[in-house]
């Protein structure tokens, strides 16, 4: 295929489904991503497309959201295995709360057997995913029905959530930056997203490797509230990508990472991945905790001894 041909068809592909993964269109293309990454630059030149970290977006692609149909065609090997490696994080008898999305709907289909789980959503597709899962409770907001994405938005989903406490909140979104965090395209999604995650003590959420590094237009989950990330496994040559998950191990985000061939693997650690801080309860969450003044602070760390060894130095004293 010449190179004028390939454009051509990337282009096609971009304007049917909003945003297309470098890996799908070469794929399509019967090429390398190198050479697919080398017409993406050309067609950014000329004002027909944007590139995005790992893909490819219509122009003004910022604030464009594809419907459903489009994205549940996009990176679907890579959805599955992150679905796989996230439902081994929910227990028996646990109670979440499941955004909407194609992989989170994915992820319901997996929750289906798990036994005594609580779930609510405001999707109708993840609903519907465990609408015949023997013990398993499903408890769906109320709202307005969006058809794009098939979820329940608007005043009527945030207010059904008020009061509601649950262990963790599965979410994913349009964008992913260590910057900001989650982001969405859509407002009223955005608005409910937020109101998931006031209801839970953790938050996972779920994004493949081609929504590292793309910001969008309504934040939803900013960087300090993410207990968790699960993605997949970046190609080689994404260098943006590894940069990004570094970023996000280096403000306390979990990273775990399922191989891109489908099988889920094991927690992935970047080097310089620091602890983070538990809050378990949500309200106003990850605020700055106070630190501890002096009366906190144990004997040791003021250079005094402890009851031990105080103990031991009087028995030392008496056996003299």
């Amino acid at each position: 295929m010449f190179a004028a041909e390939r454009r051509q068809l990337i282009l096609e592909m971009v304007r049917a489904n909003g945003a297309v993964s470098l890996r799908e269109l070469a794929r399509v293309v019967q090429t390398s991503e190198v050479t697919v990454r080398r017409d993406v630059r050309a067609l950014e030149a000329e004002g027909l497309l944007d590139r995005r970290h790992g893909g490819a977006v219509l122009p003004g692609g910022f604030t464009r959201e594809s419907g459903f149909p489009q994205k549940s065609h996009l990176a679907t090997a890579e959805k599955t295995a992150i679905a796989d490696l996230a439902a081994g994080l929910v227990e028996e008898g646990e109670a979440i709360v499941v955004g909407a999305g194609t992989t989170t709907q994915e992820l319901a289909r997996r929750l289906a057997r798990v036994p005594g789980l609580t779930v609510v959503t405001n999707s109708l597709l993840v609903a519907q995913a465990l609408a015949h899962a023997n013990r398993v409770e499903v408890v769906m907001t109320g709202g307005t029905l969006r058809g794009s994405n098939y979820a329940l938005v608007g005043s009527g989903a945030e207010q059904s959530l008020q009061g509601l406490r649950v262990s963790r909140a599965f979410l994913s979104g349009s964008g992913l930056t260590a910057e900001r965090g989650l982001s969405t395209s859509n407002m009223l999604s955005a608005s409910v997203d937020r109101a998931l995650v006031q209801a839970a003590a953790e938050v996972v959420v779920l994004a493949d490797h081609t929504k590292l590094g793309t910001d969008t237009m309504f934040q939803t989950v900013p960087t300090d509230v993410i207990t968790r990330l699960v993605t997949d496994e970046p190609p080689a040559h994404d260098d943006r990508a590894a940069t990004e998950l570094q970023a996000l191990a280096d403000q306390g985000v979990q990273i775990a990472v399922a191989g891109a061939s489908g099988a889920p693997g094991g927690d992935q650690v970047p080097a310089r991945r620091q602890e983070r801080r538990d809050v378990p309860v949500p309200g106003p969450r990850r605020s700055q905790l106070p630190s501890a003044g002096p009366s906190l602070r144990t004997a040791t760390a003021l250079g005094e001894p402890t009851p031990a060894a105080e103990r031991a130095r009087v028995a030392d004293l008496r056996r003299r």
